[in-house]
């Protein structure tokens, strides 16, 4: 593995784009499901299904 020149040595490799949106998706919701989908092997698709809770 090659590192950047922006990136120290040791240094963890940033979240790649989808992982970033799974990750993000996962910090905004609070009742729901996040649905990934995958393609031979690749994450394509990631479907957020949010829930809102009302007290009775």
């Amino acid at each position: 593995m090659t590192t950047s020149s922006n990136q120290k040595a040791g240094d963890p490799a940033p979240p790649s784009r989808a992982v970033q949106t799974v990750l993000d998706a996962l910090e905004k919701l609070r009742f729901g499901a996040i649905q990934l989908t995958v393609h031979e092997g690749k994450l394509v698709q990631v479907d957020v299904t949010e829930r809102h809770r009302y007290p009775n």
